[in-house]
């Protein structure tokens, strides 16, 4: 059993695949080549915006809009804890500080009123200025963009959605990469789209943002590559990958139903055993991961090991609590939330190919092992 099967999405694409790939190797435009264009353009009318500029990583992806605003020295950007290191590490290669924030226990999301007190502090405190905040769409879910704009409109802030975990999820109807004034995504081959390799975009309604951005990852570039405007990177899409990206494209939408079956069926199955994941009313996650939590979560993972069921533990230690973040502030009110999850969270395989026999078995290894230890429900 694969907690993450690439190879049977790989056996669905075939011959069609490899002729993409070949198509870019024959035609010798192996940098910004056409398959690049298309794939912005494919993208940017799949998540409902007017631009998509792609770039090497996911992490570039966020790195870029803060270069571009100019944020750095003496700014504050409040992120969230639980997360991957990404999201606070552009904040402090761009010289700025991340402020990390509690997340709801239920959905894993940015908690507003964590948010909110935190940015009152850092106003209250004067030493940093507050310029932006990073939600981040955990495990696929989309992070409460409503209440978070009406925060960031009150303190004048800007938003960079981070949905490297969430193309093909949405909200009331649209789509992750959409939301805020600019989303990032990364492709790397783990995610719901992934390619093979390392990649990214950036997403913005935004035409002059967009712009500078596009500069910004062409080496600051102005009239040419030899006309330097700006201090940049280089940081593209590589068009095998675009061209790779193309075509999981063509399946997404019906991975993303699989994905959604799958994890209907899991909380059905274990939501009596387990604290288990669901939809949030309005919403379709990507479901990148399938999370549960449980009190005894070492215990069912090496139950689930020993009958070769996958898991894997997201995260393990929050950032706030890691030796290059803790040098950080966090919210006034710490991050109960964020610090319970570590010891008690354990996610399963998730990927559209889970068979219906490979669920069973999951399902019922952990049945089993809950019921044999006697272990209770405890939300939150």
């Amino acid at each position: 059993m694969q907690f993450i099967d690439l190879a049977a999405q790989r056996a669905r694409l075939g011959v069609d695949l490899e002729n993409a790939i070949m198509d870019v190797v024959k035609g010798g435009a192996y940098i910004l080549g056409p398959q690049v264009a298309e794939f912005e353009k494919r993208l940017a009318d799949y998540v409902g915006v007017n631009h998509v500029i792609g770039c090497a990583s996911g992490t570039d992806a966020l790195l870029i809009p803060l270069m571009a605003w100019g944020i750095g020295r003496g700014d504050a950007v409040f992120v969230p804890s639980f997360t991957f290191a990404s999201t606070a590490e552009v904040v402090a290669l761009a010289g700025a500080e991340p402020v990390f924030i509690d997340i709801d226990p239920q959905t894993y999301l940015m908690d507003t009123a964590s948010l909110e007190a935190a940015i009152q502090m850092i106003e209250a405190e004067g030493r940093l200025k507050p310029k932006a905040i990073i939600p981040v769409d955990l495990f696929g879910a989309v992070a409460d963009y409503e209440a978070i704009g009406v925060i960031a409109a009150k303190h004048g802030l800007r938003v960079i959605s981070d949905a490297a975990q969430a193309l093909g999820a949405t909200s009331n109807g649209a789509y992750c990469g959409s939301f805020g004034d600019v989303a990032a995504t990364s492709f790397y081959p783990a995610k719901p789209l992934g390619c093979y390799g390392d990649g990214g975009a950036i997403m913005t309604n935004d035409a002059i943002h967009a712009e500078i951005m596009r500069s910004v990852a062409f080496h600051g570039k102005g009239q040419s590559q030899y006309d330097n405007v700006r201090i940049g990177l280089t940081s593209r899409l590589d068009t095998i990958q675009a061209a790779v990206l193309l075509k999981k494209m063509d399946i997404l939408e019906d991975e993303m139903e699989a994905r959604n079956r799958i994890a209907a069926r899991y909380h059905s199955e274990l939501s009596d055993v387990v604290q288990a994941a669901c939809n949030v009313d309005g919403q379709r996650s990507a479901w990148a991961q399938y999370a549960i939590e449980t009190d005894d979560r070492d215990g069912l993972r090496a139950h689930l090991s020993e009958k070769e069921i996958p898991s894997v533990v997201y995260y393990v230690k929050p950032l706030h609590m890691q030796v290059a973040y803790s040098k950080y502030p966090w919210a006034p009110q710490g991050l109960p939330a964020t610090e319970a999850k570590p010891s008690r969270i354990l996610c399963l395989p998730m990927h559209p190919y889970l068979t219906e026999e490979d669920q069973d078995l999951v399902i019922s290894e952990i049945r089993n092992y809950v019921g044999r230890n006697g272990l209770k429900v405890v939300s939150g």
